[in-house]
């Protein structure tokens, strides 16, 4: 099992770094995932050992009290924690997000003031774009902020907020028409705001709500959760970066860091899937043999092993690209894209390898053939991936003349 998604030209540091938080995955998550999973529990006693790993640093540089590593690192992690239970690659996953757009995008003050207690696991970061009646057409959002003296006024509902309940810091989008007159084109009219707030439901902040957990057939433990905002005031110095408009371009820089995560979690759960599959393929006996040694379970096997290698391969791509520098939504939709239909393929195979007790709770695929159809919506729907690959495909190979 540990021949499969092997990452070559890794450092020292790296490869101490996950064997660390495998073993962390096999002793403190693995044994218990299942059973928090079946009772939609937060796994707090996780949280709290990612926070003493200084795992909520992971990217975060150095002089904020982080590791500073890589975002191969931090995915290469996630696909590990994922293996254990997807949803706790949830919880780190906005987190990361939000420390990515502030080290990229935000203020010195607000670099200084934010990410030294988000390495610390103090201040846990959720992002928030959607809404109820958009889904991936960012440019419908309809939430916004009205200038009014030294504050900015926000109102709107957004929707698919993960972590909404227990994190204290939520980048959110919205139109801002201040500076940006009508008629201008919709992704140069939006503004993130950095939202503080205190965990729970409820009125968690004079003027923003979050209403409770929204109930999920899968992808459980971690809170989803609606944001309603009715005269949220907040002041000018926690718009993203300092200026208004920028909000469309900070939110897709960090989609794309979370499109690698997603394809990590695919990579992971995949994995997870194949070790079940190949275990109860050579425990469980018809016919007089194990039915591993059946020729139909062995091509099983073999697709499910290939399916694993290959989405592997182009996540730690596409990590790789974006930490050179280097533009990577070409890469990440790739990654994405057949990382998650990979993922629900090799899962659907272990379950079918399972029988009947695939269906039976006692077993843990039950879990993961729930889990995985969230990373066929996850930070942007196979459509929407293809829709970006197309694009940049156009843009690569563009006849001249």
């Amino acid at each position: 099992m540990a021949r499969l998604a092997q990452t070559a030209g890794l450092t020292d540091i790296q490869r101490e770094i996950l064997s660390t938080v495998r073993d962390f995955v096999d002793k403190e998550i693995l044994p218990v995932a299942t059973e928090l999973e079946h009772r939609d529990e937060y796994p707090q006693a996780i949280v709290d050992g990612l926070k003493e790993l200084g795992l909520f640093g992971l990217m975060i540089p150095e002089e904020y009290g982080g590791l500073g590593e890589s975002l191969l690192t931090y995915a290469l992690c996630v696909e590990e924690i994922a293996r254990g239970w997807m949803s706790v690659s949830g919880i780190i996953n906005t987190h990361f997000i939000v420390a990515y757009m502030l080290k990229q995008h935000g203020t010195q003050e607000q670099r200084e003031y934010f990410l030294p207690r988000m390495a610390a696991g103090e201040v846990r970061g959720a992002f928030s774009m959607s809404e109820p009646a958009l889904g991936s057409d960012v440019s419908a959002i309809t939430s916004k902020a009205v200038k009014d003296g030294d504050d900015y006024v926000l109102n709107g509902q957004k929707m698919w907020l993960t972590n909404g309940g227990t994190s204290t810091l939520v980048a959110v989008l919205v139109k801002s028409d201040e500076g940006h007159p009508e008629g201008t084109a919709p992704h140069k009219s939006m503004t993130t705001f950095l939202v503080e707030k205190e965990p729970g439901f409820g009125e968690v902040r004079p003027g923003l709500t979050i209403p409770g957990k929204i109930d999920k057939m899968g992808y459980k433990g971690v809170d989803t959760t609606e944001l309603i905002m009715d005269g949220l005031r907040i002041p000018a110095d926690r718009v993203l970066g300092g200026t208004t408009g920028r909000g469309f371009y900070q939110m897709m820089d960090g989609v794309e860091v979370g499109r690698v995560n997603v394809a990590a979690r695919g990579c992971g759960v995949a994995q997870r899937a194949f070790e079940l599959g190949v275990s109860y393929a050579q425990q469980r006996h018809t016919f007089g043999k194990q039915i591993a040694q059946h020729q139909a379970i062995q091509f099983k096997l073999a697709e499910m092993a290939t399916k694993v290698e290959a989405a592997h391969a182009m996540m730690v791509n596409a990590a790789r690209k974006k930490d050179s520098g280097e533009r990577n939504d070409l890469e990440a939709g790739m990654a994405k894209y057949l990382a998650s239909e990979y993922c629900k393929e090799v899962v659907e195979d272990a379950f079918r390898i399972h029988g009947g007790y695939g269906f039976s709770k006692e077993y843990e695929i039950e879990r993961l053939y729930r889990e995985a159809p969230m990373l066929l919506i996850g930070e942007g729907t196979a459509e929407i991936q293809k829709m970006i690959i197309g694009r940049r495909l156009l843009e690569e190979y563009r006849l001249q003349g």
